[in-house]
């Protein structure tokens, strides 16, 4: 069958002898793509009378969408936080490394900072695609400055605020603009918080409730007003208490609108989260789990010290502690890893571990229509992985941007 150019010149790429991931199954069929979009082949064959130009075996491989990290405070000794003059250039670096862990979009986190930090940094990050330049950026996530200082984790305390007066102002003032700015993570139970959860709603900012010590009521309150996300669950939050069981309640909650999920961010390194409590979370609440890594600037590093925003912090193996403490401080596992570890922790599929590091995070943020999926006419950011769920090749665009070489499996 001629390949058929009245539609679109752009070559037509068949990966067959592969296992893809689509509605929620790995299903023996092959990917098309075409101008870096999925394509339909039904279509292709009967409206354009078209075929491939070029067909890759895939060698019994599993295609998954891409990973999407949502919240990443840098890595390869890039501290996201630090405000600094070659500030793109280390988030480029990042941005480039995290493609050999499956990661083809991210949200650079900035941990709690003076506002002059978020003044010189927020300005430089800028919403682009993904290529071989990198992973895509979707976008800031600012966990802080208006949190608890009682759960402040490895959040530096003299930089915390509350919301004053003008609650919605004082935020854009502490945060200069909002511009690049994907979700905000808050404490629901600080004072004058439901004005400002509207309100960065209402701008399409995802509202993330942690570093809190609210209890359900209040965090359901804060669903309500707009909230969908709970930043790193179970870490930096009250306890459940089979009376009052704070933020956790959420995942099984009856008071949530209906219509609305809320997701929850789990890091899934071995070392943030027991294994039960993950399983826990999991099977309470499984289509809302969403794959973290909460990474540091140590990830992918030796051990020693290492910066995260105002604070030092020492690697030890896979602990990150600020120094001197026992208080953990984000995590240096990467993205691959954690999805080895979920679906080795809960026993759940490879499909299940898979799409909570890419479906839930695209549907939390509201993109799943182009990202997170392999659905027609979506993006072609996917991942080709053997069956330990090791990353092989990463594909952006449809374009390979990185691929294992055959001595380092």
């Amino acid at each position: 069958m001629p390949s058929n150019k009245s539609v679109s010149d752009a070559p037509i790429v068949q990966f067959t002898n592969c296992r893809i991931l689509r509605s929620h199954q790995l299903q023996r069929e092959d990917l098309w793509v075409r101008e870096g979009k999925i394509l339909n082949p039904e279509k292709l064959f009967f409206d354009e009378k078209g075929s491939a130009d070029i067909q890759l075996d895939c060698k019994d491989s599993i295609i998954a969408p891409g990973f999407i990290d949502v919240q990443i405070n840098g890595g390869f000794g890039v501290d996201f936080s630090l405000a600094t003059d070659d500030f793109k250039s280390g988030i480029d670096l990042v941005s480039q490394k995290i493609l050999s862990h499956g990661v083809t979009s991210f949200c650079p986190t900035l941990v709690t900072s003076p506002p002059s930090v978020y003044h010189q940094v927020l300005p430089q990050i800028s919403i682009r695609n993904g290529g071989a330049h990198g992973a895509g950026i979707l976008g800031a996530h600012l966990e802080g400055p208006f949190i608890s200082q009682e759960k402040k984790g490895a959040h530096p305390e003299h930089c915390l605020r509350t919301f004053e007066a003008g609650a919605f102002q004082d935020l854009l003032a502490t945060y200069g603009s909002l511009d690049c700015v994907r979700i905000v993570t808050l404490a629901p139970e600080m004072k004058r918080s439901s004005e400002v959860i509207r309100e960065l709603t209402k701008r399409g900012i995802c509202v993330s409730l942690g570093h809190s010590v609210a209890n359900l009521s209040q965090a359901e309150e804060a669903v309500q007003h707009g909230a969908t996300f709970i930043t790193h669950l179970f870490n930096a939050m009250l306890p459940f208490h089979h009376r009052d069981p704070g933020i956790v309640g959420l995942l099984t909650s009856d008071k949530i609108p209906a219509g609305r999920r809320v997701f929850y961010g789990m890091i899934s390194d071995g070392i943030h989260t027991n294994p039960a409590a993950l399983r826990i979370a999991h099977r309470a609440h499984p289509k809302g789990l969403v794959l973290v890594t909460d990474a540091i600037a140590g990830m992918g590093l030796a051990p020693g010290r290492h910066t995260l925003g105002q604070q030092v912090v020492e690697i030890d193996g896979l602990n990150t502690y600020i120094a001197g403490t026992k208080t953990l401080s984000g995590s240096v596992a990467t993205m691959d890893t954690c999805v080895r570890h979920f679906q080795e922790a809960t026993g759940c599929s490879v499909e299940t571990a898979l799409e909570a590091a890419s479906l839930h995070p695209a549907q939390l943020l509201g993109i799943e229509h182009k990202k997170g999926t392999l659905n027609y006419d979506s993006d072609a950011d996917f991942l080709m992985l053997n069956d330990g769920l090791y990353v092989q090749a990463t594909y952006i665009a449809g374009e390979e941007v990185w691929r294992q070489d055959a001595l380092g499996m």
